[in-house]
């Protein structure tokens, strides 16, 4: 109960303060026309049974002016239920896509500031992988299986309430006789329907209890294939020059035997809820027809309310069977909800870790200096092992530094420049107001057009295209200039060298004071690279360079080494 209860307030927390949220007022407005909204279908539904005891009252008196004033009142029935229910479904689906908008623009910010979509990747833990389906699904099931679910249950109540309070007065007063012994029952129909329902309702939350995990279990198979098959579209052409075509082949059917699996285990659990679902639907449909006709024959109530009991009895069962008929849609909305948790819970997590690091975290301060300057600054794993030895150093603006020695630290004391590396002790000072401009080893170039993908992250208006023109002759790669307009996927469509000379491109645009270079013209031959260096120290004589590089040629460029 207590795992319930806490599961509940965890949602809550994240999902609820949308009714608190800056259009609370819309919101509210909305969430009471659509309570009141499903009180009239409550209230039509109740009117239906009463129009359906009027029919069949005429039709057993044969009465034919009262079948053609029941069809009369059919037509306001029509036109009432078409009415509410179709604006019930537009003032429904405006909440739903509110809520889902509400939570999605929350999530994304959390993940995606201060590089935190990138420092999640680091963790250790397993309840926060494939963000993307987590944000575009989960999202979207926690939020309208919130809402969808919220107003079945509703509606099932009132239903629970108006029909009950119809069969009672239907039932009349049956007397039970037991040998010498006789017992009064008030109201038999609706004590039938309510052990009827209860024996239902524990019967299939037995029969149902796998679905939970189960539907965990495959979604999340589901989310790691998706993952792989992008991993390897986006590595295609190194996979292909290998020929690493039959270990991809492999790893995908292991991701999809994992699937098969899952589907197996899921059928398991379908299979149980079937057999129940199956036989309950039966017995529901004859059951009250079965329990009702007595008084009928005993002429104590006419058609019309037979057909009337029927229909209250099956509208009362069908309210407490409630967790019954959703239990596959509460599995899995439940199990949306936990991997939307999870993620936040991993962020979270996250966002402790780095601010309980207190000393042992590198601090990155922007100072008035004029030099980049390292104190005291050494790397960590995140377990606390030491990485590096202490940093303690100065680089002058106009400065071309290489970082030599491991690599990888040089990567993490990039990424510790930039804030995304956090782990470890020291001071870093960042010169107050200079830009600082990373390349990574393969750039980032969206699918847009060419020359949207080259100004990255600036709007393509920030630049003169005949600059960029001039920039891409410059860098040896005139012949892309012709596709500035085009849109592609330029990250599968253009080749590392090519890619890698407009991360060169982007640098010069933007103009930065700092320039951090990881790898980021390795695939062009060792001459070139050690050209395009040059270029940039020409183009930008007054911008601090500091590189990770692995070619000779390139590493005479440099005035000095950084050993880390």
């Amino acid at each position: 109960m207590n795992h319930q209860e806490n599961f509940f307030t965890k949602f809550m927390t994240v999902a609820g303060p949308f009714w608190r949220s800056k259009n609370r007022f819309i919101i509210w407005a909305e969430t009471v026309l659509l309570i009141g909204l499903t009180v009239m279908q409550i209230e039509l539904a109740v009117y239906i049974t009463q129009w359906n005891a009027a029919l069949f009252d005429a039709i057993e008196q044969r009465s034919m002016a009262g079948v053609k004033a029941q069809a009369v009142v059919l037509m306001l029935i029509f036109i009432g239920s078409i009415t509410i229910t179709t604006i019930h479904l537009i003032v429904k689906r405006r909440l739903l896509i509110g809520w889902r908008t509400w939570l999605t623009e929350k999530v994304i910010a959390k993940w995606i500031e201060q590089g935190r979509h990138y420092q999640i990747t680091l963790l250790s833990q397993n309840d926060h992988d494939n963000p993307d389906g987590r944000i575009a699904e989960d999202i979207r099931i926690a939020t309208e299986d919130a809402i969808a679910l919220s107003h079945s249950l509703f509606y099932c109540l009132l239903m629970l309430a108006s029909f009950t309070q119809i069969l009672w007065g239907i039932s009349g007063r049956v007397v039970f006789e037991f040998g010498s012994v006789s017992l009064p029952v008030l109201g038999y129909l609706v004590w039938i329907a309510i052990s009827y329902s209860i024996c239902a309702s524990i019967l299939g939350w037995w029969m149902g209890k796998p679905m939970t995990s189960a539907t965990h279990t495959r979604q999340t198979q589901e989310a790691n294939f998706r993952h792989d098959l992008i991993d390897i579209q986006n590595n295609s052409q190194a996979i292909a020059f290998i020929r690493g075509e039959i270990n991809e082949q492999e790893r995908l059917l292991d991701s999809f035997r994992a699937i098969i699996a899952s589907y197996a285990e899921q059928t398991t659990a379908w299979i149980r809820i079937q057999i129940f679902t199956s036989g309950y639907s039966v017995a529901s449909m004859a059951l009250p027809i079965l329990v009702a006709s007595p008084r009928y024959i005993a002429g104590a109530i006419s058609l019309g309310m037979l057909i009337q009991s029927v229909q209250a009895f099956q509208h009362m069962v069908a309210a407490l069977s409630w967790p019954v008929d959703n239990m596959a849609q509460i599995a899995k909305w439940r199990t949306s909800v936990e991997r939307v948790l999870g993620l936040m819970h991993a962020l979270d997590h996250l966002e402790r870790e780095i601010s309980d690091l207190t000393s042992h975290q590198i601090r990155v301060n922007e100072a008035n200096v004029s030099a980049l300057r390292f104190n005291n600054v050494r790397l960590e794993g995140q377990e606390g092992e030491k990485l590096s030895s202490v940093v303690n150093h100065e680089i002058k603006a106009g400065e071309h530094v290489l970082i030599s020695d491991q690599a990888n630290n040089g990567a993490k004391l990039f990424k510790a420049i930039a804030g995304l590396w956090p782990w470890g002790s020291g001071r870093i000072e960042v010169p107050a107001g200079q830009a600082t401009f990373f390349m990574p080893p393969k750039p980032y170039l969206p699918a847009k057009s060419l020359f949207e993908a080259i100004c990255y992250p600036k709007a393509k208006a920030a630049f003169d295209q005949a600059e960029v023109e001039k920039k891409l002759e410059q860098v040896g790669q005139k012949a892309l200039i012709k596709q500035l307009n085009r849109v592609d996927a330029w990250a599968d469509v253009l080749s590392n060298e090519q890619q890698q000379c407009l991360g060169l491109v982007r640098a010069l645009l933007h103009r930065p004071q700092w320039i951090f270079v990881q790898e980021a013209l390795d695939s062009l031959p060792p001459d070139d690279e050690a050209k395009m260096l040059k270029l940039l120290a020409h183009e930008l004589p007054h911008a601090g360079i500091l590189t990770i590089t692995h070619q000779p040629a390139a590493q005479a460029f440099h005035q000095r080494k950084l050993k880390i």
